[in-house]
């Protein structure tokens, strides 16, 4: 029994897919894209069928080719009537032998499938290739069609001729009518024949099928002694036109099949992999956690796969974004428990002493911890609002030589106390343009100078300097303080980190100044780093990309 089971379970497994892929080419032809690529590549074979119906130009062009034959053929059995079938009386009158007019007509119009008669100078019927017995005979003959193998093509032309039946005929085709006892004047080809022209016309029959007749004169030393009219159905011009119709049908069919086939195909690769990566996203919206990862496409070296890559590194830099976040709020509630445990401290131990110096000292701790607070909170404000700032602000050119005059004039009477001198080294002629926000840079570049002075000695030089190094720009700050630790290069430009110099008060500085001037060079396509000196001292470091020219 564990066998059978083993085996009906592996039977299961093979067939699994089948439905699968059955389920998956019905989703496909639910798509809304599938079903619009499928409209758009089918228009052009609907047009090619629609043509069917419109074949004028090459009927007409068919008609006037079969009238030009029948106009031939009229004239060679003419000519030979003339001359075999016409006697002169003896007043000098020339007369139609009525009996071998009759022969000559059959024998000459039976090898071509057409209906010859004869009218007289008076236009009475002198012979009818139709009717056996002599001219008056009164049998009519009508060749049937030799049988044949039924093909295909045969049921389509009867359903096809069934169809035609319900079109409106062409109302500008006069009726065809066969009287058993036709005279000259019931036709006007005829007549035009009798004035010794060439005339034709073409009719129609109630069917819908076209009767085409040319009449020619029956001429005797270049006297019309009667007339020709030769008639011939359109059933060669409706076979060339259902053959026609039948290659249209034909390449309709093929160019449908491989429209729909590379429809679906293209369909496939465009509607299926962006299905796929709308589920994926829409997984990884209603999901939790990081386990729904979008699927790689970018092996398919096209717009899609570069869709699925940028999708994918999206998505990752959300994640970062929101560990970013997450981190930063765990950051600013432990920096803010700080000074409020201080303050609770500092009032709670306030409020038991009667000492009025040492409740005065509480007091100022109180204050400090206060200035920390707002300081912190302020840096926390620019800090969360920074991004969605620079993402709807509009950058411009932004002169970064004017920028460092304007600020070390600024500085050099700030640091007027401690003796702090400052020099500026930057191309005389050439303003180093940027594309950013101005009042950013500025926020870096006195970030930067601020904490410089801040370590710098008395009677030190800080040193601004900025170049053009290809298409960038960099900026440098330095100063000849003691430098930046071991190992700690990259940590300065970390949130709340602080490393301040001896004897600076405690509070003063958040630790986020850094970490705001590299989101703000980041933010510009540029980078921010720190190094030290070989002399001594810290540099930092500002690459922007240089605006074009």
């Amino acid at each position: 029994m564990a066998s059978a089971t083993a085996i009906v379970k592996s039977e299961a497994a093979i067939t699994a897919p089948e439905p699968r892929r059955r389920r998956t080419r019905w989703r496909l032809l639910a798509s809304p894209l599938t079903r619009r690529i499928l409209a758009v590549n089918l228009l052009a074979p609907v047009v090619l069928v629609a043509g069917l119906l419109y074949l004028d130009r090459y009927k007409q062009g068919l008609i006037r080719a079969e009238l030009e034959g029948l106009g031939t053929h009229a004239e060679m059995v003419a000519a030979a009537i003339g001359e075999g079938a016409v006697f002169e009386e003896e007043k000098g009158f020339l007369e139609i032998n009525h009996d071998m007019a009759q022969q000559m007509v059959r024998r000459l119009a039976e090898p071509a499938k057409l209906r010859a008669r004869l009218f007289g100078s008076v236009g009475e019927l002198a012979a009818d290739s139709r009717r056996s017995g002599g001219h008056h005979g009164s049998i009519l003959i009508e060749e049937l069609p030799p049988p044949r193998i039924p093909h295909w093509t045969d049921r389509l032309a009867r359903m096809w001729d069934r169809a035609s039946r319900w079109m409106p005929l062409d109302e500008t085709l006069p009726l065809y009518h066969d009287r058993p006892q036709a005279r000259a004047d019931d036709y006007t080809e005829v007549m035009t024949a009798m004035a010794g022209r060439l005339g034709w016309a073409v009719r129609t029959r109630k069917n819908g099928t076209l009767m085409l007749s040319v009449a020619v004169p029956v001429q005797r030393y270049k006297q019309v002694v009667g007339a020709l009219l030769i008639t011939a159905d359109g059933s060669n011009i409706a076979r060339s036109l259902f053959q026609v119709r039948i290659a249209i049908l034909e390449a309709f069919v093929l160019s449908l099949g491989l429209t729909i086939g590379l429809s679906l195909y293209l369909a496939g690769t465009i509607a299926r992999p962006v299905r796929r990566l709308a589920l994926a996203a829409e997984r990884v919206r209603h999901g939790h956690g990081r386990v729904h990862n979008l699927p790689d496409l970018s092996a398919r070296g096209d717009e899609i796969g570069e869709l699925s890559v940028a999708l994918k590194e999206m998505t990752e830099a959300l994640w970062r974004r929101m560990d970013a976040i997450e981190a930063f709020a765990a950051d600013v509630a432990h920096e803010i428990k700080n000074p409020l445990t201080s303050l609770r401290s500092a009032v709670e131990t306030a409020a038991r002493l009667d000492d009025p110096e040492k409740r005065a000292r509480l007091m100022a701790i109180v204050l400090d911890d206060v200035g920390r607070l707002d300081r912190l909170i302020s840096d926390i404000s620019d800090a969360s609002r920074i991004d969605a700032e620079l993402s709807r602000a509009e950058t411009a050119p932004v002169a970064l030589a004017a920028m460092l005059d304007t600020l070390a004039e600024i500085y050099r009477g700030t640091c007027a106390d401690r003796d702090i001198g400052f020099t500026v080294d930057r191309p005389e002629e050439d303003g180093l343009l940027v594309l950013g926000i101005e009042s950013r840079l500025v926020q870096v570049l006195r970030n930067l100078i601020a904490n410089a002075a801040s370590f710098s000695p008395e009677g030190g030089v800080i040193a601004l300097s900025a170049r053009r190094d290809g298409g960038h720009i960099l900026v440098m700050v330095e100063d000849q303080g003691p430098g930046i630790p071991e190992g700690k290069l990259d940590a300065i430009f970390e949130r709340f980190y602080s490393e301040r110099p001896e004897g600076e008060k405690f509070g003063t500085h958040s630790g986020l100044g850094l970490s705001i001037s590299r989101q703000i060079a980041e933010a510009h396509g540029g980078t921010l780093r720190a190094e030290n000196r070989e002399g001594g001292g810290a540099r930092f470091v500002m690459d922007l990309p240089a605006a074009p020219a």
